[in-house]
């Protein structure tokens, strides 16, 4: 247990700041166009996604009546999910349904431990396709999502536990600065 605690610190410490600055800038930018930001990946990441959208939706304290992140996690609607995979097949779970809401400037952010499951690379090319910003947090060599996105995030790691580990640390990180600039903003 100490190995892994201690190996996930060091692997936290190598991510690179300016990455975590590129990634929340361009949300920010998101985020002042009133852009749509969606997020996606599977099991553990799945999770993360979820959970990013979720402290973006809820947890940024503004004003009533102030803009809040137009935020979407495009795994949490079981039914699309299971209607996709059924009726063309388990690839399409996310482009399809991104496909309906993506426009313009807006963001997906993709999350992919091996950075190969097709299901999540057929969501950013959908994204490309609508002219959408994409940011990728991979592990491993990042598979194949460096060509995919506009920003890519390696965690250069084997273990999948410490990919998602990280990955969830980096959206926590990532969460907290686009907190405190929509708050400061909003009292203004």
């Amino acid at each position: 247990m100490t190995d892994y605690l201690a190996q996930l610190a060091a692997i936290l410490q190598q991510v690179p700041r300016a990455s975590l600055t590129a990634i929340a800038d361009r949300l920010w930018q998101a985020y002042c166009a009133d852009a749509q930001i969606f997020a996606c990946g599977n099991g553990g990441s799945s999770a993360t996604a979820s959970h990013f959208i979720e402290d973006l939706s809820k947890g940024v304290d503004v004003p009533a009546g102030a803009r809040r992140y137009r935020a979407l996690s495009l795994v949490d609607s079981v039914p699309i999910i299971t209607a996709y995979a059924n009726d063309i097949s388990y690839d399409a779970i996310f482009c399809e349904p991104l496909r309906n809401l993506v426009r313009r400037d807006d963001v997906l952010l993709a999350l992919s431990g091996s950075g190969r499951s097709k299901n999540v690379l057929l969501a950013m090319q959908a994204a490309k396709e609508a002219g959408a910003g994409v940011i990728a947090l991979a592990g491993r060599d990042g598979g194949d999502m460096p060509g995919l996105s506009d920003l890519c995030l390696i965690v250069p790691v084997e273990s999948m536990q410490q990919i998602e580990d990280a990955h969830l640390a980096i959206t926590h990180a990532v969460y907290l600065d686009l907190k405190a600039r929509a708050e400061s903003a909003a009292r203004r």
